[in-house]
């Protein structure tokens, strides 16, 4: 193939069924099928610029044709783009995590304080029952004793 001649206008397209559409990204397989390969434009209008082409279509050295056509800087770009909106979301997720982490972290810091403050009444309850039974106790048996002289 003498150079890029099928999308000399830089666009990027390829097809399916005859329509041309868009290709996001390094294209991995043509419509047909074939792999695409990278390939060097021999082209005056894009000198040694790299490309994605069908394989097919360049074995054939098709012309303006429907087969897989994307610049490689302009694939790379895309797949930055990707990365960076996958990044973005990711990070969305990340602050949302953060944020039900610390909301759980609170609800359990004050479901272990009310629970820990529930024991000491309740021990606080118990040990005054105990000090109770301990004078009761003791007067008791300072009553029996002084009846007992």
């Amino acid at each position: 193939m003498s150079g890029a001649s099928s999308n000399v206008s830089g666009g990027s397209s390829g097809s399916s069924c005859g329509r041309p559409r868009r290709i996001v990204g390094v294209p991995k397989k043509c419509w047909c099928g074939e792999q695409n390969v990278a390939l060097i434009s021999k082209s005056d209008h894009n000198p040694y610029r790299r490309y994605y082409r069908c394989a097919f279509a360049a074995s054939k050295k098709l012309v303006n044709d429907n087969h897989n056509f994307k610049w490689v800087d302009e694939a790379l770009l895309d797949e930055i783009e990707k990365l960076q909106l996958k990044n973005s979301r990711l990070e969305q997720v990340l602050e949302e995590l953060r944020a039900t982490e610390s909301m759980i972290f609170e609800k359990l810091e004050k479901e272990t304080f009310d629970r820990v403050e529930d024991v000491l009444v309740e021990a606080n309850r118990k040990m005054k029952k105990v000090v109770l039974l301990g004078v009761v106790g003791c007067l008791l048996v300072v009553g029996i004793m002084s009846l007992l002289r």
